[in-house]
């Protein structure tokens, strides 16, 4: 693969630099950029993200590389800041014509297939369709937190390997019995011939994600969620077992004031629902300060077991008894018959290519564990009071023109 893939650059005469492109101001990727603000990563009706989408799925790829997590492992970049990377859940950075950058997560698990009783979560696989489904979740919940996600059809030999400049990437490819083009992550454990995905014998299946702008021009804090589960086979942590723990995370700042704790709230009810126990950090853009949106990054783990419902996800709700009244009413809306939220995501999902990308087990779920979460917000209201619990954001002030997280040309 390694001479297929230099002959091919010598052919087209790809070994010299290229070009410097010009910045097209309409570009799809640049225009998303440009339309964050404090209230999400794009408007609720945008149709610079339908553009997005529709590029992702389309435009050729002109290069594809590790993504930092492996290589930090490989000892290319700065390990410390990178949380917990893992050369079993591979994944590449694909980029695109007009500065256009997309992680690419390739599929490592049929839809139909159930995460195992005995998997810890954090030795579950990440699933390509989890991203998908999850950005679309986070549209219908009016959160719109979640990076632009598609699911597209890779030829893994024509829009990798061969448009890769990184030797190690090359390097990992073979041809499986079965004459399937295939690759692995090249890290210090785990990382195989067993533990490859392959194509068929070229597609590949996975998910795309937009980039977000660049961490120089709109810089972003990652800061470990309050409710941290253990990374261990059997350590606890404190939330775990002490069910006043939101009494000291309040006299805590930022969760003493502003509306941080409410931010956890609702990825909580997110994570709940989509069934991810992987949330060991948030990230937020420093621009909107210490009330911005939380970004909810990172959903692989999602949507790995329909037949089972996770309880301590909700602990942020369960133990601080509050949460916006928008996302409650949002989430009494997707409640009724009219609106109900399998059915919203099932019209939703079949949008994407890859549809159908959740079986429909785990479409009913999200019915049945939405009213779990009302079942507790009930529960917190006959103990303190709906005054209490349910906090009014449904005013805002008006935020100044300038307040976007604007990346400078």
């Amino acid at each position: 693969f390694s001479r297929r893939h230099k002959l091919y650059r010598e052919e087209l005469n790809l070994t010299s630099a290229a070009a410097p492109l010009p910045l097209r101001p309409e570009a799809s990727w640049l225009q998303f950029h440009l339309g964050i603000t404090r209230d999400g990563l794009y408007p609720r009706a945008s149709p610079i993200i339908t553009r997005l989408l529709q590029d992702m799925q389309d435009l050729a790829t002109i290069s594809a590389d590790y993504s930092q997590d492996e290589k930090a492992l490989l000892g290319a970049c700065d390990c410390s800041q990178v949380v917990k990377p893992s050369g079993v859940h591979l994944k590449l950075v694909l980029r695109f014509q007009d500065f256009g950058k997309a992680m690419f997560k390739p599929m490592r698990q049929k839809r139909e297939e159930e995460t195992p009783e005995d998997f810890f979560y954090f030795v579950d696989f990440q699933r390509h369709n989890a991203e998908i489904a999850a950005f679309h979740l986070d549209r219908i919940l009016d959160f719109r937190r979640v990076p632009p996600t598609v699911g597209r059809l890779i030829n893994v030999t024509k829009e990798i390997l061969e448009v890769t400049k990184n030797e190690i990437l090359q390097s990992v490819f073979f041809i499986s019995p079965a004459s399937n083009v295939c690759f692995f992550a090249k890290c210090p454990y785990m990382c195989k011939t067993e533990y490859a995905v392959c194509g068929n014998p070229h597609l590949l299946e996975g998910s795309l994600s937009a980039f977000l702008p660049s961490l120089n021009l709109a810089p972003r804090l990652s800061i470990p969620n309050p409710w941290i589960r253990s990374y261990s086979f059997d350590g606890k942590e404190e939330w775990e077992v002490n069910p006043l723990y939101c009494d000291t995370v309040r006299e805590i700042y930022p969760y003493s004031s502003g509306n941080r704790l409410l931010n956890i709230v609702d990825m909580a009810i997110f994570d709940f629902l989509i069934g991810n126990m992987d949330r060991h950090h948030y990230e937020m853009f420093t621009k909107f300060g210490d009330d911005g949106f939380l970004l909810h990054l990172d959903n692989a783990r999602g949507f790995g077991r329909h037949s089972h419902d996770e309880p301590s996800i909700l602990a942020p709700l369960s133990q601080c008894c509050v949460i916006k009244r928008t996302t409650l009413l949002r989430l009494q809306l997707l409640a009724e018959a009219e609106y109900r939220l399998s059915d919203v995501m099932r019209e939703s999902l079949l949008q994407d290519r890859l549809a159908p990308v959740l079986t429909e087990p785990h479409l009913l779920a999200l019915d049945r564990r939405l009213q779990l979460v009302l079942a507790a917000v009930g529960k917190c209201i006959d103990t303190y009071g709906e005054a209490k619990v349910v906090a009014n954001d449904t005013v805002q002030p008006k935020p100044p023109a300038s307040d976007r997280a604007k990346p400078t040309t």
